[in-house]
């Protein structure tokens, strides 16, 4: 299955990917406007992960899986044949997001259930922190394709990713879940149960901080390289392979972590100490890219590093007949507020003097740390509140 993932998380930043370079210029993008480009895909995630997910308490989870990687593979095609601007652009990014829907959540909900049963805490942040893994990957293969191919050459190569996924699901041993209780969006259950909600909150928190700067890095570092005037090994596109390969060992660590000292006190610290980082840098966007190397890299691991510790605890916490409407509510509100990033920080960008202004970085990366410290509360509210039943 993290095999798969990977081919299903091809397509998943090739716009945030080629945007800077190709897309604003060609496009005559504003932030705002580029962040709602690359917020799409987000957003027809959001929209479809409601009972694409919770659908998975009542059917096998592969089928949707299927069906899922398909429409991913099909939006992602059609991006690179047909898009014109901003509004086509949105809207095939969009059908990729719905696809996409269809294969993570539900990608999760096919592992778990086929788990013997116990902990499944390490399974699922391998499951996860692969994510990341992937998402590197559709950094370094949609950059150096559009480099090398011209951009919609990106979109043709990495709508055969999702392909890998069909492959898996092939392999997978049919499961029926349990006959699921209730109507199929009913999510008061899950609302109720506050212990899972301070998990999905927190897991909003962490989207907003992570789409914001994955949707912005390559921008980000394209402005340190041209204002600095000098070329550098550790280009635009390095630097976002690196960041996105060390999610997955900070991913894993913080949920090593979360099982040494506590779920919640683990989360807690790593969300602190990445909204502090993001300060140092939009405090030093002006300066040296030896100074700032260092301060993204340790950047690269605050991020993810409460991704895996937040989804296990999520599912963990889940009722088990409700665990795919559980996770149909993480991943809404998880890639609701990842839109919300990729556009909060392209607005702050317009306000603050565009994209070639070290003032304007500032006031992006201070967005990205007042989301994250939201989530914290999240937590605090979920320990102190009374659950109901």
């Amino acid at each position: 299955m993290c095999l798969g993932q990977l081919g299903s998380l091809l397509p998943h930043v090739v716009v945030p990917s080629i945007l800077a370079a190709f897309l604003i210029p060609e496009w005559q993008l504003s932030g705002a406007q580029a962040g709602l480009l690359a917020g799409s895909g987000a957003a027809g995630y959001m929209l479809a992960v409601p009972v694409l997910a919770t659908l998975t308490d009542r059917i096998d989870a592969r089928k949707i899986l299927i069906a899922g990687s398909l429409v991913s593979a099909l939006g992602t095609l059609l991006f690179g044949l047909f898009a014109t601007g901003l509004w086509s652009g949105a809207l095939f990014n969009a059908i990729a997001g719905i696809g996409f829907a269809g294969a993570y959540m539900p990608g999760l909900k096919a592992l778990t259930d086929r788990l013997a049963p116990g902990d499944s805490s390490r399974a699922i942040t391998f499951y996860t922190s692969s994510f990341s893994f992937g998402v590197g990957l559709s950094f370094l293969v949609s950059q150096l394709v559009a480099d090398s191919f011209g951009w919609r050459s990106a979109f043709y190569v990495t709508a055969l990713g999702p392909v890998v996924m069909l492959g898996v699901c092939l392999l997978l041993r049919p499961v029926t879940p349990r006959p699921a209780q209730g109507r199929l969006l009913d999510f008061a259950p899950v609302f109720r149960n506050t212990r899972a909600m301070g998990f999905v909150l927190g897991y909003g928190a962490h989207c907003f901080e992570l789409y914001g700067i994955r949707t912005w890095l390559v921008a980000f570092w394209t402005f340190v390289i041209a204002r600095n005037g000098q070329s550098s090994f550790f280009s635009p596109i390095v630097v976002s392979v690196v960041f996105s390969l060390l999610a997955m060992p900070a991913s894993i660590l913080g949920n090593e972590l979360a099982l040494k000292f506590g779920r919640h006190r683990a989360i807690t610290a790593v969300m602190l100490s990445s909204a502090v980082v993001a300060l140092l840098i939009g405090v030093f966007s002006d300066q040296s890219p030896l100074l700032l190397l260092p301060l993204m890299l340790v950047y690269a691991i605050t991020v993810p590093a409460d991704s895996g510790a937040l989804t296990s605890g999520m599912s963990m916490a889940a009722h088990p007949d409700y665990r795919g409407a559980t996770m149909a509510a993480h991943s809404t509100v998880g890639f609701s507020l990842s839109a919300l990033g990729a556009w909060g920080v392209g607005v702050a960008l317009d306000l603050a003097g565009g994209p070639l202004s070290a003032t304007a970085w500032m006031a992006a990366f201070s967005v990205l740390a007042a989301g994250i410290l939201l989530g914290p509360v999240a937590l605090y509210w979920s320990r102190t509140s009374t659950p109901r039943v």
